[in-house]
């Protein structure tokens, strides 16, 4: 038991520190950003896994109760290959750290759920009041689509069910009817890949977790590379020149040709519009989607590993 709870915790910690500072410094999750994105899930998806077995297994050794539960249609010889009965002070306080961390995840994930619910009714109630539909022949209209009376021009996706559509008449005064279907499918893509279930997950772990490294570039990177995915379904629609005058269009009043540290994705996102980095050939893509993929088994293999070796 104790060489597994050490395992497990090598592999958190790899995978909590070095590999997502390698990750952020690389240059290929510009070229793919969706992969990028799901290699970032299974890193957090093995840690996660890694504490939440590393839980199980400690809680086993030092209660009884929980040790009968988990093991009870285990033969004899699968438990004592665990070497459960040997528990030690620093196993108890392991648990209890754990077990805290899994609480205060949860309360985590629950705060932001609970928080976006209420921002998303306010923000659909208020937009009830003011936004009529849009016509139905105006060009670039698809789904639900709401045009909110405002010369500010802007343009974005509610989630929700369904996602909403929302379009300013000033964006519609600006744009050009190419433009707008890019710009409306960009939005279409952030519906369609649910990015908002990504963007709480990863916001709840920064806030939760500040100080570990993964959770901090999970969020920070997830932002980036969500617009990034978007960004890259509207030029195979629209054309990579079409979307980048359109997000310029929509931001120049927001200083998106500027150095400010606030609006560098916005340059960054029009610069790589305007000379798109060749993306990875399908075979890397592949490759590196089924290793990742692969990631979180390691900690279920580490944890069923002496109960396997015992049945062999």
């Amino acid at each position: 038991m104790t060489v597994c709870l050490l395992l497990l915790s090598a592999v958190a910690l790899t995978a909590a520190v070095p590999v997502p500072r390698a990750l952020t410094r690389a240059a290929w999750p510009e070229r793919e950003p969706v992969v990028a994105l799901w290699v970032w899930q299974c890193l957090v998806a093995t840690v996660l896994l890694c504490c939440l077995t590393a839980l199980a297994l400690a809680a086993a050794a030092v209660f009884g109760t929980v040790r009968a539960q988990l093991f009870a249609p285990a033969p004899p010889a699968v438990t004592a290959a665990y070497d459960l009965s040997s528990g030690s002070p620093w196993v108890a306080a392991l648990t209890v750290l754990l077990a805290c961390g899994a609480a205060w995840t949860t309360a985590m994930l629950a705060r932001q759920l609970v928080e976006a619910r209420r921002r998303h009714a306010q923000a659909r109630a208020h937009l009830r009041e003011r936004a009529p539909d849009l016509p139905a022949g105006l060009p670039g209209a698809r789904g639900p689509l709401l045009v909110l009376e405002d010369e500010y021009p802007d343009a974005w996706w509610m989630p929700g069910s369904p996602p909403q559509l929302i379009v300013t008449t000033g964006a519609l005064q600006r744009l050009t009817d190419h433009q707008l279907d890019a710009v409306l499918t960009h939005e279409r893509g952030h519906a369609r890949a649910r990015h908002d279930w990504l963007l709480h997950l990863s916001t709840a772990l920064a806030t939760g977790f500040p100080r570990i490294p993964l959770f901090a570039h999970f969020c920070d990177q997830t932002h980036r590379l969500v617009e990034l995915a978007a960004d890259d379904t509207a030029s195979r629609r629209c054309g990579h020149l079409t979307t980048a005058l359109a997000l310029i269009e929509l931001n120049q009043h927001r200083g998106v040709l500027s150095c400010a540290s606030s609006h560098r994705l916005l340059g960054e996102r029009v610069d790589r519009l305007l000379e798109p980095p060749p993306r990875l050939g399908r075979r890397h893509r592949a490759l590196t989607t089924a290793v990742a993929a692969l990631v979180p088994l390691l900690p279920v293999l580490i944890t069923f590993a002496p109960g396997l070796t015992a049945l062999a």
